[in-house]
């Protein structure tokens, strides 16, 4: 179930605000300026579906957020459980970041840990199946996928390249808990 857990962001055990409504998380977020929608598939998807499938599946939202913020590029992307070059994977987020430009994600299976660092707080997004999350250009954040992870998530990009992670040289990624 998708969650959203507040936390001072001098405090990683002083919970300010923790709820897994999706109407109050997207409340929530929207209050900060980020994305949280929930989408549900004009198509079965299986482990046989293709890539290609799995956009057109979700073609009209895609087209609506293509519409209004501009994305120019959408992919997808997979980790499948017991892959062993995940640790290194999850290791290449885990530190806080930003980005030049919007990160977009919707899973289509599995699930992931936004981490945002807006203000004096800390918000834990753990977005599973069905979610999208929008987080805005130069927000401080880090991502957590878990030790074993497997998700499927198609990403929206303004630039044809994708996105760059610049650190923040912070140390707080560190401090707070993280996916098992």
């Amino acid at each position: 179930m998708s969650q959203l857990t507040i936390y001072a962001d001098n405090n990683p055990k002083n919970v300010l605000t923790s709820t897994e409504n999706a109407d109050e998380i997207a409340a929530q977020l929207a209050l900060v300026n980020v994305r949280f929608e929930q989408w549900q598939a004009n198509a079965q998807i299986n482990e046989s579906t293709t890539n290609e499938q799995i956009i057109d599946a979700y073609k009209n939202d895609i087209a609506r957020l293509k519409e209004q913020n501009g994305y120019q590029t959408v992919d997808v992307i997979s980790l499948a459980k017991g892959n062993s070059a995940a640790p290194q994977m999850r290791e290449k987020f885990l530190f806080e970041h930003t980005h030049s430009e919007d990160e977009v994600r919707f899973f289509v299976k599995g699930q992931g840990l936004f981490c945002l660092h807006i203000g004096t707080k800390i918000y834990h997004v753990l977005c599973q199946k069905g979610d999208l999350i929008s987080v805005p250009t130069l927000t401080p954040h880090w991502f957590d996928m878990g030790s074993d992870p497997e998700f499927t998530a198609i990403r929206l990009f303004s630039n044809t390249e994708g996105w760059v992670a610049k650190s923040t040289e912070s140390e707080i990624a560190k401090q707070f808990p993280l996916l098992p």
